[in-house]
């Protein structure tokens, strides 16, 4: 199941995209490129489609219209519309939304087509006898949405994950308050403590495996275990190998930045099928590790065919040779907009990896700041 068609009018820092996705995507930019802003698309509709979401607060939580408007589009309505491809049948959503005089969001256009069927066409005659009706969309409406609710449901799905390990390590860890999963690790030890509840069994294999796993880039932790305090608050120990042969135990408000985070990368990539969006997972990690990611996504997603669209700007990371130039999109901002392009369709990027060259070597210099040496002059000023 997976986003096969991405388009977007007015939406933050683009004006106009169209572009077919693959299984794997990485997102390749300056910083304030846009990398971000292009994965919270999917984020927003995760979030017009989850249980406890919808398109208010969706709106909301990014600060209003004017705030998710591209700021080169003064007028005109924000488009978000995507095509899926929910294990071979294809299906398509498309928003466009604007604002009412009183700076509420308001539907200007919702569609769904299954195949090439229309399902849905709004606004429809009961939406113009009922304008409040446009301050929701169907497709977080139960009673609205059954004719497309598988649709709904692979939106709900969708993950978003950018471990800050400060957030896995405090105590008083904060978690969202509309009840979803906070992309940031501040619930992941809950996270694992409601599966080791509800599956003890998966939840053992997946900690073995994840174990395994660490013990490449960790040699000396030999073990996991998820355990609870007096107060009943979960905690990760693990036991690291030393001098003494029993070991020593370890809490998670001890674990490396690059443990935790890796941690956390692991458990995603196991968790669930729906897409999974990851900022920039190399960060925190040995060089040498950063190089087999690729690799590493690919073996934990091979048979779920989970979808992985990955922001980044690590050379290491796509110096795999697996990477094809079709599976990079590279941002690069004008004064208008940030265009986005495939990697494939550069025919200097091309000629680049028909050389030998990896993609990371021929796309990152194309899409880094412009004389980044300017930096260390202006601190010689």
């Amino acid at each position: 199941m997976r986003f096969s068609k991405l388009v977007l009018k007015n939406w933050r820092n683009f004006q106009d995209v169209d572009v077919a996705l693959r299984e794997r995507m990485f997102l390749v930019g300056p910083n304030a490129s846009g990398k971000s802003n292009l994965l919270d698309a999917f984020r927003f509709l995760r979030d017009l489609a989850e249980p406890r979401g919808g398109f208010q607060q969706a709106v909301q939580l990014r600060g209003g219209v004017s705030k998710l408007r591209s700021l080169h589009a003064r007028r005109g309505d924000i488009v978000v519309d995507v095509s899926v491809d929910l294990a071979g049948d294809p299906w398509r959503y498309r928003l466009a939304f604007s604002q009412s005089n009183l700076r509420r969001p308001v539907v200007a256009e919702e569609k769904v087509w299954h195949g090439e069927e229309l399902l849905l066409d709004r606004p429809d005659g009961d939406d113009r006898t009922d304008p409040g009706r446009l301050e929701q969309t169907h497709l977080e409406q139960v009673n609205a949405n059954k004719a497309f609710r598988d649709v709904a449901g692979f939106l709900a799905e969708v993950r978003y994950l950018h471990i800050v390990p400060q957030l896995i390590r405090d105590p008083e860890r904060y978690v969202r308050k509309n009840g979803g999963q906070d992309p940031y690790g501040g619930d992941f030890l809950e996270q694992l403590a409601r599966m080791h509840k509800d599956n003890r069994r998966a939840f053992d294999s997946r900690l073995r495996r994840i174990n395994e796993a660490l013990r490449v880039a960790v040699p000396q932790l030999k073990e996991l275990q998820l355990d609870r305090d007096e107060a009943g608050r979960p905690h990760l120990r693990g036991k690291y190998e030393h001098w003494r042969a029993p070991g020593a135990w370890q809490q998670e408000d001890q674990f490396s930045d690059g443990t935790l985070r890796l941690l956390g990368l692991l458990w995603s990539l196991l968790d669930r099928t729906a897409p999974l969006l990851l900022e920039e997972p190399e960060l925190s990690l040995h060089e040498a590790l950063i190089r087999l990611l690729p690799a590493m996504m690919w073996k934990a997603t091979r048979k779920s065919k989970r979808q992985l669209l990955v922001s980044t700007h690590s050379a290491s990371l796509l110096s795999d040779s697996s990477i094809a130039a079709e599976e990079v999109l590279m941002l690069r901002p004008t004064s208008e907009q940030t265009e986005l392009t495939l990697a494939a369709s550069q025919a200097d990027v091309r000629a680049l990896l028909q050389a030998g060259i990896s993609i990371g070597e021929a796309v990152l210099p194309r899409v880094a700041p412009p004389r980044p040496e300017q930096l260390l002059l202006k601190f010689g000023e």
